[in-house]
């Protein structure tokens, strides 16, 4: 576990007697990598994640973490009256950072994630690529050791989907940022990832290293390869 930044020992969540989401996980996150979480619906993988977060607590078992944490959900979770920048603002002013030092940030990271031209756009007035992006750049806003992201591309189409993959390699290779990501999809965690963690039936089944140059392309054989061989122990 040399270079962990997050590691579970041996950890359950239970929501009742005959509710358990996870049971006796133990894996490691190694600081610096693009981690993916897949699995069936209901198996663990957002369980995961919020113990990551600190949003819940083991029933049993140890999660180490550090304290900063940022998670982005699905739907991005904007704040509706609020403008993009000042949505990304959000968490440097609930940390009494000064509201034209925040705005100022927060234009700097809006542009980061390609949204130039965008800062002073209500959520509704935005795509749901676009909003994804302002919730990644709020995320980002109080420089996290960690970014969790839950599923983030679900329901986007597949133009977008392609553009976000990029921007969020991108945004790794660049920052060097510990990113752990759920996904429902093999082919976007070979994608992505570097390693890919399966969940099945409330534990970590198998860990698999992925050792791909970027960018990766579905149709490469060594691609087609690697999901076919988790596709296989998924299944199984």
């Amino acid at each position: 576990m040399i270079n962990s930044i997050i590691a579970f020992d041996g950890v359950s969540k239970e929501y009742a007697a005959t509710d358990i989401a996870l049971r006796e996980a133990s894996v490691y996150i190694e600081e610096g990598s693009f981690t993916c979480i897949i699995g069936l619906s209901g198996g663990g993988k957002s369980t995961m994640l919020k113990l990551m977060a600190g949003l819940i607590t083991p029933s049993a078992g140890t999660v180490v973490r550090p304290d900063q944490v940022s998670m982005v959900f699905q739907s991005g979770a904007l704040l509706p009256w609020l403008t993009a920048e000042e949505n990304v603002a959000l968490p440097l002013e609930s940390r009494r950072v000064e509201t034209g030092n925040a705005l100022r940030a927060a234009k700097r990271n809006v542009r980061l994630l390609g949204l130039r031209g965008l800062e002073k756009k209500l959520p509704r007035e935005l795509s749901g690529g676009e909003r994804q992006r302002v919730g990644i750049a709020r995320a980002l806003a109080v420089s996290p050791a960690v970014l969790l992201l839950d599923e983030p591309f679900a329901g986007l189409d597949p133009k977008t989907t392609d553009e976000l993959h990029r921007d969020i390699i991108g945004l790794w290779r660049d920052t060097g940022k510990t990113i752990v990501m759920v996904s429902h999809s093999i082919e976007e965690a070979v994608a992505l990832a570097t390693r890919i963690i399966l969940v099945k039936e409330h534990t970590v089944a198998k860990v698999f290293d992925i050792d791909l140059p970027y960018p990766r392309r579905e149709h490469a054989m060594a691609f087609a390869r690697e999901a076919a061989h988790i596709r296989r122990i998924f299944f199984k």
